[in-house]
């Protein structure tokens, strides 16, 4: 990563972290908002938060692992000798996009690939030790960020967050 990138300071997708002075601004925080679009739109910042702090450690080590290269990683790891094809179905992700990410991946010796000898067309992937490994970390670390996420939560705010965002997703897949 060159020194320019490390030096930036992603503000895009960021909510103001600064604390309030003045507990009659954080209660009207959101009065004269779209509370739908701030819903939204938080959530969006807390999956940037999410995604930075897990690939963090990752992106400067040996394997350079990005977000999609964890989803590649994690598909075949669900579904050891699936091909790619199986993947761009499962993703509905552009196959030339797949293809270069499966590519890298094998360069890197983290897939490994086999002849499926019913359909010789075909390509088995799966992940090699290597690639276990960081698969496994990547597992590790999102268990560790997200205790970290529901720190000072009851079991009952939990639920009830849980439950909220269950029935957002609800609505967004009727629409």
């Amino acid at each position: 990563m060159s020194s320019i990138t490390q030096k930036s300071n992603d503000s895009v997708n960021h909510v103001d972290k600064r604390p309030s002075t003045d507990k009659a601004d954080e209660k009207d925080k959101y009065k004269d908002k779209d509370k739908a679009a701030d819903i939204l739109d938080l959530l969006h910042s807390v999956m940037h938060d999410y995604r930075s702090l897990q690939y963090r450690f990752l992106r400067d080590g040996p394997h350079d692992i990005t977000h999609m290269d964890g989803k590649v990683l994690g598909f075949f790891a669900r579904h050891p000798g699936a091909t790619q094809s199986d993947l761009a179905e499962h993703s509905s992700r552009d196959k030339a996009q797949l293809a270069r990410l499966i590519k890298g991946l094998r360069d890197r010796g983290l897939l490994a690939a086999t002849v499926d000898e019913n359909d010789r067309r075909n390509v088995k992937l799966m992940l090699t030790t290597d690639g276990q490994t960081v698969q496994r970390t990547l597992r590790q670390q999102a268990k560790k960020l997200s205790a970290k996420a529901a720190t000072g939560l009851t079991d009952a705010e939990q639920t009830q967050l849980l439950t909220l965002m269950q029935r957002v997703k609800q609505n967004l897949n009727a629409a």
